[in-house]
């Protein structure tokens, strides 16, 4: 993946770097998680937070070939 430089806040940085720490990421990729559950919640402003949590945990689970068939019976 290419990267870029951009400026940041130094204040949003400081929270990431909080953050990231407690949930075991880096400051970069705690801004990309931020920006991605954002622009997700942009494109669909309808749906709730958690419900676009779960939909990004439940690709991740899909990815990683950790999916179980459901039984409807």
């Amino acid at each position: 993946m290419a990267s870029n430089s951009i400026r940041l806040d130094q204040n949003l940085i400081e929270k990431a770097t909080i953050i990231a720490k407690a949930l075991d990421r880096t400051p970069p990729k705690q801004i990309e998680h931020w920006a991605k559950i954002g622009k997700l919640m942009e494109d669909n402003p309808d749906l709730p937070y958690e419900f676009v949590k779960q939909a990004i945990i439940a690709k991740a689970e899909r990815e990683a070939g950790k999916l179980e068939a459901y039984d409807f019976g």
